[in-house]
């Protein structure tokens, strides 16, 4: 369940915005901050606080991908595989990431570094195959890229 702040954080954008639906994806990125997923009961929370019907935060959510609905490693891999990262290597990118991880996609590692999914579109069909992880986009990648992506990432988490 959210802390007392964060639900008031969240009642707060109900005013904010000219349709309170407006307030779910703000609402989510606070929900983010705290919890770092969400699943049915923040769903439901979050729309008794928009005072908005649960089906309505439910058919938001589902439409990004951003948003997980169970807890992921500290660095969230997301890999495009849309038309665009497809024909450009998008299943070799994901297998060599579930070789180089030793896990599955929708899995995170034992150590909680990384989770790895995969998802519909990421918008940067120009620079595919893309990935993004966490906040960051990483695009036109190689094996080599993604070998000093993760190192780079491990290096710095050991620091």
């Amino acid at each position: 369940m959210l802390s007392e702040e964060v639900q008031k954080r969240i009642a707060e954008l109900k005013d904010k915005f000219p349709q309170r639906r407006s307030a779910i994806l703000p609402a989510m990125h606070v929900v983010l901050e705290e919890v770092g997923f969400y699943n049915r009961d923040i769903q439901k929370q979050v729309a008794g606080l928009l005072d908005l019907s649960e089906m309505e935060v439910a058919e938001t959510l589902s439409f990004y991908t951003y948003f997980p609905k169970q807890g992921v490693g500290k660095y969230h891999i997301q890999v495009c595989t849309n038309i665009s990262c497809m024909l450009n290597g998008a299943e070799q990118l994901v297998n060599y990431l579930e070789e180089k991880l030793k896990i599955k996609a929708g899995e995170t590692t034992p150590d909680g570094l990384f989770t790895l999914s995969t998802v519909e579109c990421l918008g940067s069909c120009g620079t595919a195959p893309v990935m993004q992880i966490n906040q960051r986009y990483y695009e036109n990648l190689t094996k080599a890229k993604v070998d000093q992506i993760i190192d780079d990432l491990k290096n710095k988490t050991t620091k």
